[in-house]
């Protein structure tokens, strides 16, 4: 359950980062691959044109921030819609542990006054828990101590995908994920083996600068 859980946990942060490696805003912007403004328009008064450039997202501001206070590092990618996502993780999680705390506790004080051998004790247990037997008892409480435990793991783990996510995210601002991205098949042969191979090769590079022009 706790493996289904983490792995649930990793493809929905892989999900949340498709929509920014596929979509794009198209704005009046002109596109300088090298950085650097062409000669026309480097030697014009800056003060007469509204030139924006593109903000660099810092991949280890975002850890940070999301390390500090989970969904921070979202707001710093704008990527607000997440933020909801990441409370909703930490607060399912945080409400199993006080239930499954609230429930333990219950358990554990039943299974002590049946066994401290005061038949007068016995009256301080739960209604609902007076006609369990003494093994129940301990069963249960032993496994809801486990779950408190699991539910622990899950509000840590969601809080490190909340880091990882915001990670990937700011480090997918810095590239150029458009549709027109090269694509090759690359055939290959291994000597050791003997056996034939085939790849895919993707080439990745910086998203380019994007300078609005003057009206």
């Amino acid at each position: 359950m706790l493996k289904r859980s983490i792995i649930f946990g990793c493809l929905l942060v892989l999900l949340l980062n498709c929509p920014s490696a596929f979509c794009q805003q198209v704005n009046d912007t002109l596109i300088v691959e090298s950085g650097k403004l062409p000669d026309s328009l480097a030697t014009k008064n800056p003060l007469q044109m509204d030139t924006i450039v593109n903000k660099k997202f810092n991949p280890r501001t975002a850890t940070i921030r999301s390390a500090i206070l989970p969904g921070w590092g979202q707001a710093y990618n704008k990527k607000y819609w997440k933020i909801p996502i990441v409370y909703a993780g930490l607060g399912v999680s945080a409400g199993f542990f006080f239930s499954n705390l609230k429930t333990y506790k219950e358990f554990k004080d039943a299974y002590i006054y049946r066994t401290d051998e005061d038949p007068l004790n016995d009256s301080l247990i739960s209604p609902e828990l007076q006609n369990l037997p003494t093994e129940a008892l301990r069963f249960y409480r032993n496994s809801f101590r486990q779950n408190i435990d699991y539910s622990v793991l899950a509000f840590l783990i969601w809080w490190g995908l909340n880091v990882v996510d915001a990670t990937v995210d700011a480090h997918l601002k810095s590239f150029d994920v458009s549709p027109d991205l090269s694509m090759k098949i690359k055939p290959g042969y291994q000597m050791a083996t003997g056996n034939a191979s085939i790849s895919l090769v993707f080439s990745l590079r910086e998203k380019p600068v994007k300078i609005n022009l003057p009206r």
